[in-house]
């Protein structure tokens, strides 16, 4: 299959197994230490797998994994990648109150730029959990200093989402007045229906053929789509938690068959890092200092 001339966003949500929402009914935050640690072995391969195929991808990395394995974010930078933050502990964002989401924001990108002497300016919510129960979070972004974000779902969804809110990257305007380039999770639009197609679980749920065939359509209509995968994804000996069965079917479906689909995927498509696709589509400045700024008139 010869490769679109669009690139996309590749991007991995650094955080391990046992850190997810959908088993979170089987290991609770004070645990987190005394489970199998497997991230880094994961994210090792990855950074493998994306060597032999030059491709560079925005890891969004948790602040409680940043602090417990520096080395392994100094390995994602070195290897030319870039380097976002995913939160510190992984909770979902309309459950916490503002003050102790800025807290954590404030302190995962703290650990994030001492490690990598660079500003952490790309963020993702837990879960995609900015909702409209949590739209204030968006304030709070653009006051810590963040200039683009992608946790913005636009699907129903029992955990995540904001209906027909737009598709494409574009400038949204937070409810204070702040600017932030925001590049939404990919879907398919049909009659009545948003289907979500930006990879993760629904990648493993859907047959190869019908991600290719989605995600091309996206780049058809000349349209960068974002695709996110996680480093459980590629580890089918990870521990099996006791859950609920549709938890269990989220978390373990097809984890024996995600590394050979990612692999494909990076050969059918063209990807880089998210920052450049938001350049590239004109909604985030090149290199940009502003952190944070107000509206201005004018501005798309």
């Amino acid at each position: 299959m010869t490769k679109y001339s669009i690139s996309n966003a590749l991007t991995i949500d650094v955080e391990d197994y046992f850190q997810v929402a959908a088993l979170a009914e089987a290991v609770n935050r004070d645990e987190w230490h005394a489970m199998e640690y497997r991230v880094e072995a994961n994210v090792n391969r990855l950074l493998e797998l994306l060597d032999n195929q030059q491709c560079k991808a925005t890891f969004f990395t948790l602040g409680w994994v940043a602090n417990k394995s520096p080395s392994l974010v100094k390995a994602i930078q070195t290897a030319g990648h870039e380097v976002a933050s995913h939160g510190y502990s992984h909770q979902l964002i309309y459950n916490q109150t503002p003050e102790v989401f800025r807290e954590e924001t404030r302190r995962s990108k703290q650990i994030l730029e001492d490690i990598t002497g660079e500003p952490i300016t790309g963020y993702r919510a837990a879960s995609y959990s900015i909702t409209n129960q949590s739209r204030w979070a968006l304030d709070i972004l653009a006051e810590e200093g963040f200039t683009w974000d992608s946790s913005i779902f636009p699907v129903h969804h029992d955990r995540y989402g904001m209906p027909g809110t737009p598709r494409w990257p574009h400038r949204l305007t937070t409810d204070k007045g702040y600017e932030l380039a925001e590049f939404p999770l990919s879907t398919l639009q049909f009659p009545g229906y948003t289907l979500p197609i930006a990879g993760g679980g629904y990648f493993r749920l859907f047959p190869y053929w019908f991600s290719r065939w989605g995600l091309g359509s996206i780049n058809r209509q000349q349209r960068p789509f974002v695709f996110y995968l996680h480093p459980w994804e590629i580890d089918p000996g990870q521990p099996r938690l006791e859950v609920k069965w549709f938890s269990r079917f989220r978390h373990y479906n097809n984890l024996d068959v995600c590394e050979q689909r990612l692999t494909k995927l990076l050969s059918d498509f063209r990807f880089t890092t998210m920052s450049q696709v938001l350049e590239s589509e004109g909604v985030l400045e090149p290199s940009s200092s502003t952190l944070g700024s107000r509206s201005v008139a004018g501005m798309a």
